[in-house]
């Protein structure tokens, strides 16, 4: 069994699509009419025949709940691993990306950094630690 395909909501899927593709770098895998809206899924440059992320609209109201209280309470809806914190937050800061803070220090663990994804969530980058 592997992880093929994981989703974020998203309250608007154009929106998704510019922000991941433009600003976070991913490109558009699949994209065609679904039920109203569209499977739309993005992957990474770094592994593209890997793990799909699909930008899923919110179109029921659970749906739209639940991401407002994630929100709301500066909850990540997911996280992306990066190689290097510094270098990605300084290159996504630079194309508007807005975050809560500059990457965290900690004594152990790893490193992380939140942004907001412009599309109704919050989502945390993280470098592991180093041996």
């Amino acid at each position: 069994m592997k992880i093929a395909l994981s989703s974020v909501i998203v309250d608007d899927q154009d929106k998704a699509e510019k922000f991941y593709v433009e600003k976070l770098g991913f490109i558009k895998k699949q994209d065609f009419p679904a039920g109203g809206a569209r499977w739309l899924t993005v992957v990474s440059p770094e592994a593209p025949d890997a793990t799909e992320l699909a930008l899923e609209p919110a179109g029921f109201d659970f749906a739209k709940t639940y991401q407002k209280a994630l929100h709301d309470a500066g909850i990540p809806l997911t996280a992306f691993a990066v190689d290097d914190i510094e270098k990605e937050y300084e290159r996504l800061t630079a194309l508007g990306v807005a975050f809560k803070g500059r990457p965290s220090k900690p004594d152990a663990g790893p490193r992380t950094a939140v942004f907001d994804d412009t599309c109704g969530n919050y989502i945390m980058i993280y470098q592991a630690e180093t041996a």
